[in-house]
């Protein structure tokens, strides 16, 4: 990451909601766009709408991002590889629903060795979990005899889904449970869960990108659907992974 005062990008003030264009983020580092403000929930609503997010470490200011290009997965395209659909159908994990959002922001924020560090600060998870209680943020657990093993989190927007960060314990136990979110994701016809920028993990299970400005057209198209996610909707998980 880069400190905003060697780049020239607007600070943004805390009497104010109002963001720059994304098209005025910088290319170098890509997609630095503002500092500044604070993490209350009309913020990062707001944030996420524009194709907007927080990333930042601890000691930093409050960095804005809007990379371009965007990584996504498209829900109805996600594959299951064979290993991973083998433990699918070994039924290992009971797999639930906004049953330990704090927990799993928790496991999410601690330094593990198969993630880039740990950017997730104690003001980024007070701020995410006020999200979840707004019911904007949302959490897939995957359990074992009982322990929470695996898990994933991110905001629901009208049909989007803006997925921020997942935890495994046990082998496959965060790709279980994103298996899991496309499949619940995919029978809602969301069309595309934004993971921001791409990393091995994400490539592991398809993530594309695509250019900023065609993301912004999916922004304004489904981010405040008439028809939002339903998350009291079981998948079905009969067919095939």
């Amino acid at each position: 990451m880069t400190s905003p005062q060697t780049t020239g990008i607007p600070w943004l003030s805390i009497d104010s909601l109002e963001f720059p264009s994304i098209h005025t983020a910088l290319s170098e580092p890509d997609g630095l766009l503002a500092a500044g403000g604070d993490l209350s929930a009309e913020r990062l609503a707001l944030a996420y709408k524009q194709g907007i997010f927080p990333w930042y470490e601890e000691g930093q200011p409050i960095l804005w991002w809007s990379p371009d290009p965007r990584a996504v997965i498209v829900p109805d395209q996600f594959s299951a590889s064979r290993s991973l659909q083998k433990t699918l159908r070994r039924n290992k994990f009971k797999v639930k629903r906004d049953s330990a959002f704090d927990s799993v922001i928790e496991h999410c924020s601690e330094p593990r060795n198969y993630a880039e560090g740990t950017w997730i600060s104690s003001e980024m998870e007070v701020a995410y979990r006020k999200l979840h209680r707004l019911g904007l943020a949302h959490s897939i657990e995957t359990y074992m005899d009982g322990e929470l093993v695996g898990g994933l989190y991110g905001l629901a927007m009208g049909q989007l889904f803006f997925g921020e960060s997942m935890f495994h314990i046990e082998t496959d136990a965060s790709k279980v449970a994103f298996a899991f979110l496309c499949r619940l994701l995919s029978e809602q016809r969301c069309p595309m869960i934004d993971c921001q920028l791409p990393n091995a993990h994400l490539e592991s299970l398809g993530v594309i990108t695509i250019p900023r400005a065609e993301f912004e057209t999916q922004l304004n198209l489904y981010a405040d659907h008439h028809q939002p996610i339903n998350w009291d909707i079981l998948p079905t998980l009969l067919s095939p992974w």
